[in-house]
């Protein structure tokens, strides 16, 4: 017996069924050692970039990104500091996170949060620091770490990214490292 493709079957089947269907019921069954062949891929969905419903977002590249956090560290090891440098994005996801020689280990996270706190107020958080005074319910808020050492980066006056420092010996140095970072994205 000459075996047929699935394919072959298949048409057979339907020209079969489509005669018979008004005599009668069709019965029929298909051995096969074959393999189904997949599924096609469903086609590309077209958007509209009119389209009121979509939102466009500013942010950096991964390799602006990087640069900051590169030019943060750099500026603390040339002062002597081991430090640790996290940059977010604007949603306060870590992008790109340095743990610098000899960083404590306490460092990372702190970087991470200190940017995240300076992205999600547009503000550095030496300022935010101040404000706990007037709201002292603001350090509750989770992932935030109201300390010095956070710059945010703006593109037209909008926060798109964070820079945060930690594990100099004061968050005075973690802010100037960290705007450090923010000014190598104007270069």
């Amino acid at each position: 017996m000459k075996k047929t493709s699935v394919r072959t079957r298949v048409l057979t089947g339907t020209v079969a069924a489509l005669a018979a269907a008004g005599v009668g019921a069709v019965s029929a069954s298909a051995e096969t050692t074959e393999t189904p062949a997949a599924p096609a891929a469903p086609a590309a969905v077209k958007v509209d970039t009119q389209n009121k419903n979509l939102a466009q977002a500013t942010g950096l590249t991964i390799d602006a990104a990087t640069r900051a956090a590169q030019a943060a560290l750099d500026a603390a090891t040339k002062a002597g500091q081991h430090v640790s440098v996290a940059v977010v994005d604007r949603d306060g996801v870590t992008r790109v996170l340095l743990k610098g020689d000899g960083a404590g280990p306490q460092a990372p996270e702190s970087a991470e949060r200190k940017a995240f706190t300076a992205v999600s107020w547009n503000a550095p958080t030496s300022e935010l620091a101040k404000r706990l005074a007037q709201a002292p319910n603001l350090k509750d808020i989770p992932g935030t770490l109201f300390l010095a050492g956070g710059a945010p980066v703006q593109a037209k006056g909008a926060p798109v990214a964070g820079i945060g420092v930690a594990g100099a010996p004061s968050g005075d140095l973690d802010e100037q490292f960290a705007q450090a970072g923010v000014a190598a994205l104007a270069k």
